[in-house]
């Protein structure tokens, strides 16, 4: 399992665009992907459980990958959320 924090750089957070993008990169890989807020887990390949966490601008956030590709997700996932999802 490959872990990282990473914050979220996007002005108004994980809404509805961003985390739309997220799920649909997180459904090109196998691995399990979550996201972890506060505590919270949220599978990153469902919008509900995403946009449950409330993610705003500028929060620390852990990516967990866990899988025979949790490498190649962890660094396309991490390259953007640090690229604002193209924002």
């Amino acid at each position: 399992m490959k872990k990282e924090k990473v914050i979220i750089k996007n002005e108004t957070g994980l809404h509805a665009r961003p985390a739309s993008e997220l799920v649909k990169l997180a459904n090109k890989f196998k691995c399990n992907i979550n996201i972890e807020l506060n505590g919270k887990n949220a599978n990153a390949k469902s919008i509900l459980a995403i946009m449950s966490l409330g993610v705003r601008a500028n929060t620390e956030i852990e990516v967990q990958c866990d899988g025979e590709d949790e490498e190649n997700a962890m660094n396309e996932i991490i390259q953007a959320i640090n690229n604002k999802f193209g924002e």
